[in-house]
């Protein structure tokens, strides 16, 4: 299985979430390969955020490798699952998709069992809590993601 995380530039919640579940999902025992794109490619070749490094890494996730790109036609064939990190980028994401893509797009915490919240919030204009509370719903979707795909949490 392949997923990729969207959000609009790939600097803050998706790469953050690719790092959570690359290392809960090899902790699971899953053979699953994660990407994570931006909608927009304003920030295509950048970093992620500095803020998004330190709040995944004083949580033991490194993002130092991460370069932020932008969403193309390829991932539509190479992706079973677009998992996105709000409404606004699953309208985006759905706008760009072909017609037999629309059925991989889906909301990532929802698609993962959690009701609320719905929207993975963009910390950008925020502080650093808005970024730690990234990471936490990050994990707490990977652990729901891993329950959906049949796996148990293993312990750390």
């Amino acid at each position: 299985m392949r997923i990729l995380f969207v959000c609009m530039g790939n600097i803050c919640r998706s790469p953050v979430v690719e790092a959570v579940s690359r290392a809960r999902f090899a902790r699971a025992g899953l053979d699953i390969e994660v990407d994570s794109a931006g909608t927009g490619g304003w920030h295509a070749g950048d970093a992620a955020d500095p803020r998004s490094r330190a709040s995944a890494l004083a949580r033991g996730y490194d993002l130092s490798a991460h370069r932020a790109r932008q969403v193309t036609a390829r991932d539509f064939v190479l992706f079973d699952k677009l998992l996105v990190m709000d409404r606004m980028n699953l309208r985006d994401l759905t706008s760009l998709a072909p017609g037999e893509g629309h059925d991989r797009i889906a909301m990532f915490l929802p698609w993962a069992g959690l009701a609320d919240p719905r929207d993975l919030p963009d910390p950008y204009y925020g502080d650093a809590q808005d970024f730690d509370h990234v990471v936490t719903l990050a994990e707490r979707g990977v652990d729901g993601l891993i329950e959906r795909l049949g796996r148990p949490i293993k312990a750390q």
